[in-house]
């Protein structure tokens, strides 16, 4: 049976698609025990939009543990219509300090790389707070520019099977699928041990970013790359950097490194912390 929870949204990955969901964000947070959660899959199309939700916002989900995934944070939602949001997303006010409050109030911070993977591999954990050492490198991957025809065809497929009554023109304006990235994105880095490591990011924040730079930039993708990596290296530098670590299902509990960074926390150094 579901559970009404409130959740503090700190994820939301750029979407993919997949044959049984359609199109997928996947979406985690901070419950309102202070626990992490991973709400997995939400079809973040599918809400109505003023339903559609923001990073660092409280929502009202009904979840339910989802027994077909062994990650100890993982939940679905039994009924999309009772997603609701609660107020504003916080701000940035006072160096960020209520959107800290919440993340770090209950959960630890972990600088070495390898405790974290021997706590996924033993599933104590599949979602984590993780302070890199060094950045060392935004390494970016050209990779495929579209979507998997088959999978493309098959969601259409379904659109209009469920929508038999719906013109061409409609039909459209509904199935909107995202643009495919056309690049990957990965931080190289070093834990506190000194050890390096890269990990794919795959925040929502990263693809709009490069969209956005793309645009800037007159379609020039060398220069929007630059752009993308201006941000993520020199001005995140200046910052108070932290990793939102999970797992992906197909990795966890095997994997050498079963993480990918799913979310990039980035406050401004509170210059009165840094006096202590």
């Amino acid at each position: 049976m579901s559970r009404m929870r409130n959740v503090f949204i700190t994820v939301k990955t750029y979407p993919t698609l997949s044959k049984k969901y359609d199109e997928l964000v996947c979406t985690a947070g901070i419950l309102d025990d202070g626990s992490w959660v991973r709400v997995y899959p939400l079809p973040f199309r599918k809400l109505e939009y003023e339903n559609r939700y923001k990073k660092y916002q409280w929502m009202e989900l009904p979840l339910i543990k989802n027994e077909s995934d062994p990650r100890p944070e993982s939940y679905k939602i039994m009924n999309i219509e009772q997603v609701k949001l609660i107020g504003e997303p916080l701000g940035t006010e006072r160096a960020w300090a209520e959107r800290k409050n919440i993340i770090f109030e209950k959960n630890e911070v972990y600088s070495d790389l390898r405790l974290l993977i021997e706590k996924a591999k033993n599933n104590e954990l599949s979602i984590a707070i993780f302070k890199p050492t060094e950045i060392l490198e935004l390494k970016i991957t050209e990779t495929d520019r579209e979507w998997n025809h088959d999978s493309l065809e098959l969601l259409k497929e379904k659109a209009r099977q469920l929508s038999l009554f719906q013109t061409e023109e409609e039909l459209k304006r509904e199935f909107l699928i995202v643009d495919k990235l056309p690049y990957k994105f990965s931080y190289r880095f070093r834990d506190c041990h000194g050890t390096e490591s890269t990990l794919m990011i795959e925040d929502w924040e990263i693809g709009m970013l490069y969209w956005h730079c793309l645009k800037q930039a007159a379609g020039n993708e060398p220069e929007a790359l630059e752009l993308v990596k201006r941000k993520y290296m020199d001005e995140f530098s200046r910052k108070d950097l932290f990793f939102f670590l999970g797992t992906t299902r197909q990795f966890h509990g095997w994997a050498r490194n079963p993480f990918i960074i799913i979310g990039v926390f980035y406050p401004p150094v509170d210059s009165q912390m840094a006096l202590f």
